[in-house]
């Protein structure tokens, strides 16, 4: 994936906020870049390439070297989690069963696929091979409530019924 393929998620006022304090607590600290980036995403969820340029800047770090350490460690993320992370297996039982079908479903409805967060921050995707709940297939897991023979035709009211 391309910087210029990821989406633009706006960041609200309170967002701006704790970043620019974040970047004022650590701005004179030898060694600050991983401590702001860790504290940044703590606070947001993420680490937008807007963001990563920012620190850049007020820690007069180059660009390259911030998204470097961004990308190189696998906790931190340019992409946030929605606020209801929804999983769909895909292990040999659940794909039989109609796994597939449902994350295809699931993808068409909220316009995203398996690894992204919609825009409004609503909702993420991810597949997993295996959860280990194959007599209950096909699976889906909304944050952390499994949803056992879930059909096409009814996971998007199970997903919808989050927005309540």
């Amino acid at each position: 994936m391309q910087i210029s393929d990821l989406p633009k998620y706006p960041l609200s006022q309170d967002e701006i906020t704790v970043i620019n304090e974040v970047i004022k607590k650590y701005r004179d600290k030898k060694g600050a870049l991983i401590p702001v980036l860790q504290e940044i995403q703590k606070n947001i969820g993420f680490l937008p390439v807007e963001v990563q340029k920012k620190i850049a800047a007020e820690l007069n770090i180059a660009e390259k070297e911030v998204y470097g350490v961004a990308t190189f460690y696998s906790f931190f993320s340019m992409i946030p989690r929605g606020k209801n992370d929804i999983r769909v297996c895909l292990g040999t039982a659940c794909f039989v069963k109609g796994g597939k079908k449902i994350a295809d479903k699931i993808q068409k409805e909220l316009g995203i696929k398996p690894g992204q967060t919609t825009l409004d921050r609503k909702y993420s995707l991810q597949v997993n091979r295996c959860v280990g709940a194959c007599g209950l297939a096909p699976i889906i897991i909304i944050n952390d409530k499994i949803y056992q023979k879930v059909k096409t035709e009814e996971v998007m009211d199970i997903i919808y019924s989050y927005n309540k």
